[in-house]
């Protein structure tokens, strides 16, 4: 390398230098995703399937209303378009033999009764309370025989992210024009005496008027949710 190679090389380095800095933020800890759970129907509650605690995989069933009136009329609807078919592929046989008008009735008992059925199993699917997404619940609100209402949103369960955590930093709002996606953060959790690294992959558009901070987001695993800590944003 030439010595006016060099000379280049040291004030690159050097402009880089002045023109990044360190902008101090603090953060909490959140799940990557988190959703509180309720039937979208009314009904009393007949059995839970999972605690406090408990990891679940996405559509896990935990919890259904007792439904034993809704099973009935599933088998009733599955009886009857079995019927409807059934009269529906008769007729149809001989459709050269009747009148339009009455093989229209048919055809028409047979799209009825489908259409039922579906209703029925819709209403029925409706009983069973399932898992969003893989995750871990964390809260449970109602027990077996409690009654819950689909119009009031009766919440049944919390649920979380596993592994999956979000840090949501705080930062003075002089740096709006700093801040960007793919700045490094690095950090520390409180109790924790480990150096962390992450990217922020996320900034928020807008400055809360009351503690005049900006907002970013940086992905993270396994920390406990509602953790806090702080650390540095290094700017490119």
């Amino acid at each position: 390398m030439t010595r006016m190679n060099k000379v280049l090389l040291i004030v690159i380095m050097f402009t880089v230098a002045i023109h990044a800095e360190d902008i101090y933020a603090t953060f909490d800890v959140k799940a990557e995703q988190s959703a509180s759970l309720a039937f979208s129907s009314s009904g009393i509650i007949d059995k839970m399937h999972v605690e406090i605690g408990s990891v679940v995989k996405k559509d896990a069933l935990l919890a259904q209303l007792i439904n034993h009136d809704i099973i009935a009329m599933v088998n009733v609807s599955k009886v009857a378009l079995d019927y409807a078919k059934s009269d529906y592929l008769r007729q149809k046989k001989v459709k050269q033999h009747i009148n339009e008008a009455q093989f229209d009735s048919y055809l028409y008992k047979y799209e009825n009764a489908k259409v039922q059925l579906q209703y029925q199993e819709t209403l029925l699917d409706k009983t069973y309370l399932r898992a969003p997404f893989e995750g871990i619940i964390t809260a449970k609100k109602v027990e077996i025989g409690d009654v819950v209402s689909g119009q009031m949103i009766t919440e049944v369960f919390d649920i979380q992210s596993l592994k999956e955590r979000k840090l949501i930093l705080k930062f003075d709002q002089k740096y709006h024009n700093s801040v960007n996606v793919g700045d490094t953060f690095n950090y520390k959790v409180d109790g924790d005496t480990n150096a962390y690294t992450g990217t922020i992959y996320k900034v928020y558009p807008t400055i809360d008027s009351k503690s005049r901070k900006m907002s970013a987001e940086v992905k993270a695993e396994k920390f406990p949710v509602g953790l806090f800590g702080d650390g540095y944003i290094t700017t490119k």
